[in-house]
């Protein structure tokens, strides 16, 4: 009669019969047929019967109805083989069947049993075995939880366990924690993306909650309120200058940093002043506001709402407001009556606002065709805005550069309806707003007034820091690429030797560490931040990935905008311009682009109509479908020479953004230029 034997081979057990028996080793065959060479080792049983193909089987019902904490009472305080429990088990020689069915339940219960060899095994100690149960039983709850939070996504309800953790689960969600796991497994099991999901079951009421919670949740972990702050430092006793300084800003600015003035002198031409708000007077480095500074680095602007980077109250002691002497870095510009700089020099004072102007005021009356001929504009202040506007046009011509693209659009948006509560920024009611977008010519002579003397400023100033050998935050451009450098390098895009954002200290933290090294500069006292600080490469690399960041969430929530605005108006048919990144084409009449695969390849600047379909306002997206080409298509309009001109993207970003930064910053679209060059 044949002999066979149960053996263990990686991790399973199997049963074959004995070919050759050669003490040490044995050749077998399987009931495959298979036949291997064993180690006498390795063998477990021996037995003859049943046949190997019964044996386990027959085994494994049995062992699947042994009681695992039943058996761990039988067994014996010291090691034992599975044999000898087997029989006293029974309380009889096992059979072979027997004998199986108790190792297989032995060795499915790893929390009773321990193995300690080929066959043999060690009950587990009493408190590790009461550890391990209370373990198991745990996890077995939580998984549970998951599954039972798995369905409830899956049909569309939010668990409560997960209420608290929709934030998390916008940024970096933890993935050891059980509503995670559940959240991924839904996800996954839905095939939806995490934002569809918590939308879809009501964790956030629309898309525009989920956008901004998501960034607020990233760049702003414990909230977008301020902490208690205690009062700035005092900014001392400031003289007074002798002008009447005026600012031109949006309508909804409050974050007013610059205002200029005229005063002519006779026989000599002008006194330009460019008059900067100083908080670095009252914040200064190391202060609990310069920590609050330092953790936004900027304004946040988008459609509709603005995230500041002070709190009101500080804004409103250091803002250039009507009617107020405040406290300012004066730059000072002695220029002839051909508008030729004839000396400048820089103070810090207190300086009258006669004016806050406002540009929906001004614009209109500043028309390039009359201001050319002569005319004073018909508006409060206008022969100061004349030869201001003047004065910019020879400092244009120094530089060798345009103002701006003239030609391009910049674009409005006013929200209208309960957006975000001004007093505590909380997201109220975005489904309720209305969105209307206007269009808005740039290198308009307000345009270029104020691009010019910011840029002059901040030449200027850096220019200054420089030759005292004082650091500061510099914006370069050489050989074509645009970097940040704590070096006075040149900027060849606009044409200077030196930039240095000094302008807008209110809201962003380049300016303000810029504003304090000047301040020292001015009143010979150590700068702040020495040559090689490792504090200010610090603040340079911080501010610039954070301005950036901001920057790509603003053009989100713009493209947001877009969006609902083809929602609301119910649009489905518009044309567009085809853009040299195929198959993009730029919408007609909107700061938008679309994709449109099924458009045939066309030249750059080809003009065609469009079929809008659905949208989506989670993905920002929107299925656009060619209808045909339209006449003309070979004569790009002016909107597109930006884009279609041959030259790197880098560039043209350049062009757009550093031309026109300030001028854009004062009208709280810092990035538009930058977005439509971009794009």
């Amino acid at each position: 009669m044949s002999e066979y034997v149960l053996f263990e081979e990686s991790g399973a057990f199997r049963a074959a019969t004995i070919q050759a028996d050669q003490n040490t080793s044995l050749q077998v065959e399987l009931p495959g047929g298979k036949r291997q060479k064993l180690k006498s080792a390795q063998v477990l049983l021996r037995f003859r019967d049943p046949s190997p193909a019964q044996l386990l089987p027959a085994a494994e019902p049995m062992a699947a109805d042994m009681d695992a904490a039943f058996l761990w009472e039988c067994a014996p305080e010291a090691d034992f083989s599975f044999s000898d429990l087997a029989a006293d088990y029974y309380g009889h020689a096992p059979s072979a069947i027997e004998s199986t069915a108790l190792l297989l339940a032995i060795q499915d219960a790893p929390l009773y049993f321990h193995r300690r060899g080929k066959g043999m095994f060690r009950r587990a100690p009493p408190e590790i075995l009461k550890a391990a149960l209370a373990g198991a039983e745990k996890k077995r709850l939580q998984a549970e939880a998951i599954e039972r939070m798995v369905t409830q996504l899956v049909d569309g309800s939010l668990p409560p366990e997960l209420i608290d953790q929709v934030d998390a689960l916008l940024v970096q969600p933890d993935r050891n924690r059980p509503e995670v796991k559940a959240f991924e497994a839904a996800c996954e099991r839905t095939n939806e993306s995490a934002a569809a999901l918590l939308l879809r079951c009501g964790a956030f009421p629309d898309a525009y909650h989920w956008h901004f919670r998501r960034f607020a949740a990233e760049r702003f972990p414990k909230g977008i309120g301020f902490p208690e702050l205690p009062e700035p430092a005092a900014t001392g006793d400031l003289p007074l200058a002798d002008v009447q300084a005026v600012s031109i800003d949006d309508a909804n600015t409050t974050e007013i940093d610059d205002a200029l003035s005229v005063i002519r002198l006779p026989g000599i031409g002008w006194r330009i002043g460019v008059h900067i708000a100083a908080p670095g007077l009252g914040i200064l480095p190391g202060s609990p506001h310069d920590a609050v500074a330092r953790a936004r680095l900027s304004t946040v602007y988008m459609p509709g709402h603005k995230i500041t980077m002070l709190p009101d109250d500080l804004v409103a002691r250091f803002t250039l407001a009507e009617g107020k002497a405040c406290p300012a870095l004066s730059l000072y510009l002695n220029v002839s009556e051909d508008f030729e700089i004839v000396s400048h020099e820089s103070r810090l004072e207190r300086v009258h606002i006669a004016a806050n102007l406002r540009l929906h005021e001004i614009e209109p009356h500043m028309n390039a065709d009359q201001l050319n001929a002569g005319d004073v504009p018909d508006c409060p202040h206008g022969d100061t805005l004349r030869t201001l506007w003047r004065f910019a046009g020879a400092c244009a011509g120094r530089r060798g550069k345009p103002s701006a693209q003239a030609g391009l659009h910049d674009y409005h948006y006013q929200i209208d309806g309960p957006l975000h509560d001004k007093s505590t920024g909380e997201i109220l009611n975005p489904a309720a707003c209305t969105v209307h977008i206007e269009a808005r010519k740039r290198g308009s002579p307000v345009d270029m007034l104020v691009a010019e003397l910011m840029i002059l400023a901040n030449a200027t100033w850096g220019q200054l820091l420089a030759d005292k050998g004082i650091p500061g935050l510099y914006r370069g451009q050489v050989a074509g690429k645009v970097r940040m450098t704590t070096s006075a390098i040149p900027h060849e895009g606009l044409g200077v030797p030196c930039y240095a954002w000094s302008t807008s200290p209110l809201r962003r933290y380049s300016d303000l560490i810029n504003q304090w090294q000047l301040i020292a500069a001015l009143s010979d006292k150590p700068a702040p931040f020495a040559p090689r600080s490792a504090e200010l490469f610090a603040a340079m690399r911080d501010f610039d990935l954070t301005y950036a960041g901001y920057a790509d969430f603003q053009r989100r929530m713009e493209r947001y905008w877009c969006l609902r605005w083809l929602q609301q108006t119910n649009t489905k048919h518009v044309e567009g311009t085809a853009m040299r990144n195929a198959p993009n084409v730029r919408v007609d009449g909107l700061p938008l682009v679309v994709q449109v695969p099924s458009a045939p390849e066309l030249p750059p600047g080809s003009r065609m109509s469009l079929t809008l379909g659905n949208l989506d306002l989670l993905e920002l997206s929107i299925h656009s479908r060619f209808d045909a080409t339209l006449s003309g298509s070979d004569a790009p309009g002016d909107e597109d020479l930006e884009l279609l001109d041959e030259v790197p993207v880098e560039e043209a970003l350049v062009e757009a953004e550093e031309e026109m930064a300030e001028a854009a910053e004062i009208l709280q679209q810092p990035e538009s230029a930058a977005q439509e060059a971009a794009e």
